[in-house]
């Protein structure tokens, strides 16, 4: 009984390698994909195509197929007929085009639709790359106020045009400012100005003094003072006030600042001396802290 299933077994196995393998046509995805296929791989001119040699190889590969889906092979024995038909063209005397001296390529249709292949499989690719890359985005499309609940709020007070335009030039001549050459803006911090606290205290304390009240804006313009002194002149004002010597009234947040004299101090040469030298002062809160 051992011997007769040996038998059986061995029978199997010789009728299993008797059948040939099955191929099919699912590696590429067309005769186009296949030409292309052949084409890399021979490292080939896709403009000047050996016609005899892609044939050849064409019809190797279709002869390796033992069995065949017709729809499928359908378009690859077209194909192969095709290359057959160019070979046979190629072997006979080429003939010239009766408007002009050039000879007419049999291989040009097909070295057009093959361009239009591989361009079109590079989109796809890189389609399939974005889709890949992409698919878990969301997209929000955007929503007006009115949908969302918020209501807008229009202006009571008319733009003037002229007010318009000034803000415009003041807007561009901030970005040109902030825009500028990197080396210019390396050179103003390499050329930084150094401006004495004390000396501005000095400077608020005359003009003061001397137009009884006066405005910030008036002792720092913004056209031409620049950012240093104005920062300057405003720790100055502060330190004034810490000191009893002045006296800032202002009607709302960030309004015009009124900068007058204490009226303790009637005499210019009083007013100013005796100045507590901020810095002094600063060096006594700092040995205060330790």
């Amino acid at each position: 009984m051992s011997e007769q299933a040996d038998l059986q077994n061995q029978s199997r196995d010789d009728a299993e390698l008797s059948v040939a393998p099955v191929l099919t046509l699912e590696p590429f995805q067309g005769p186009l994909d296949l030409l292309c296929h052949l084409i890399e791989k021979n490292r080939l001119d896709i403009y000047d195509i050996p016609i005899d040699k892609i044939t050849d190889q064409y019809l190797e590969y279709l002869d390796k197929l033992q069995s065949i889906d017709m729809e499928i092979a359908s378009d690859f024995l077209l194909m192969a007929a095709t290359l057959l038909h160019i070979k046979s063209r190629m072997l006979l005397p080429q003939r010239r085009s009766m408007l002009s001296e050039d000879i007419d390529d049999p291989r040009e249709e097909l070295v057009l639709k093959l361009l239009a292949y591989r361009r079109c499989k590079t989109i796809a690719s890189d389609l399939k790359s974005r889709y890949e890359l992409y698919s878990g985005c969301v997209y929000k499309p955007p929503e007006s106020p009115g949908s969302m609940g918020i209501e807008s709020v229009t202006g009571t007070t008319p733009v003037h045009r002229e007010l318009f335009f000034n803000a415009c030039r003041h807007l561009a001549k901030q970005n040109e400012i902030r825009f500028q050459d990197i080396s210019g803006r390396i050179s103003h911090i390499l050329k930084r100005e150094k401006v004495s606290l004390k000396q501005k205290m000095m400077d608020v304390l005359q003009r003061a003094f001397k137009k009884t009240r006066i405005f910030f804006h008036e002792l720092f313009p913004s056209g031409i003072s620049s950012r240093t002194e104005q920062v300057t002149g405003f720790l100055a004002v502060l330190e004034l006030l810490r000191q009893n010597r002045i006296i800032v009234s202002q009607d709302r947040a960030f309004d015009a600042m009124l900068i007058e004299p204490d009226p303790r101090w009637t005499d210019p040469d009083s007013l100013t001396s005796g100045l507590e030298d901020p810095e002094e002062s600063v060096k006594e809160v700092q040995n205060d802290s330790e």
